[in-house]
């Protein structure tokens, strides 16, 4: 840990800034300088008051904040740690998760809970432009990265646009790749929510029940066909979703 009076130093380097925002930013430099790396255990709010010289009250808003912002876990009772860096996803995108984690130089997994044909409800009735009671095929898929739980897909998928789908092996052959090479992607349609987990979400995710999710409600087309609706559950504090628009120049 770094020493006592080079943490004041640089807390009365940051004097042009609220007191709470400078201990931030001196927790922050040793995060994002690779001194406390991710789990690594952060001063507690006592530790910071006579390191720092601060009052409690100052610690502890600096500590909620960054937790709010997820760059700490905080954790009732034991302490404050360094949160681990979250994995991405390019949010309106149609990509291949396995190769967004191979991107990252991690491993990815995938579980089948289920792969099988289904009559459609009215909402996937409606999500397909089929009758309701049609035949569907429904996939539900855990991905992981680096064996821990990334993204539930539960996938409805238009029997005609992909009459083979269940005859594909998911363990080693994404949905989404086996979707692109056999109804080319023409059109997809996103819908971003935040919601707590149901409890079956929870145990395949491996989350508390009090940890909340990112959804994507994603449509695709091929051609004038849908061909298929899912819905994809991020767990909140291991992923985020990034979107850009525009050009992007340099000075």
């Amino acid at each position: 840990m770094k020493r006592s009076d080079e943490m004041k130093r640089d807390l009365v380097g940051n004097d042009s800034t609220p007191l709470y925002a400078g201990v931030k930013q001196v927790i922050l430099d040793r995060i994002h300088s690779g001194e406390w790396p991710p789990k690594y255990r952060v001063p507690s709010e006592n530790e910071l008051v006579v390191e720092l010289g601060v009052s409690k009250m100052t610690a502890n808003r600096a500590l909620r904040e960054l937790a709010n912002e997820g760059e700490l876990v905080r954790i009732q009772g034991v302490g404050s740690f360094v949160a681990e860096r979250k994995g991405y996803s390019a949010l309106f995108e149609v990509r291949n998760i396995a190769e967004e984690i191979a991107e990252r130089g991690h491993i990815h997994e995938a579980s089948v809970v289920i792969l099988a044909q289904e009559t459609a409800s009215p909402e996937i009735a409606d999500a397909l432009e089929l009758a309701i009671g049609a035949p569907v095929f429904h996939s539900l898929i855990v991905h992981s990265e680096n064996g821990v739980p990334v993204q539930i897909e539960d996938r409805f998928v238009h029997p005609q646009a992909a009459p083979e789908y269940l005859e594909q092996d998911f363990t080693t052959l994404t949905p989404n790749a086996y979707l692109t090479a056999a109804a080319p992607l023409s059109g997809s349609e996103h819908v971003v929510e935040a919601a707590m987990p149901q409890a079956w979400e929870c145990k395949l995710l491996t989350i508390l029940k009090s940890e909340p999710c990112l959804t994507i409600r994603r449509r695709t087309w091929s051609a004038k066909q849908v061909v298929s609706t899912a819905r994809l559950v991020y767990p909140g504090y291991r992923y985020r979703l990034e979107a850009r628009s525009g050009k992007m120049f340099e000075e």
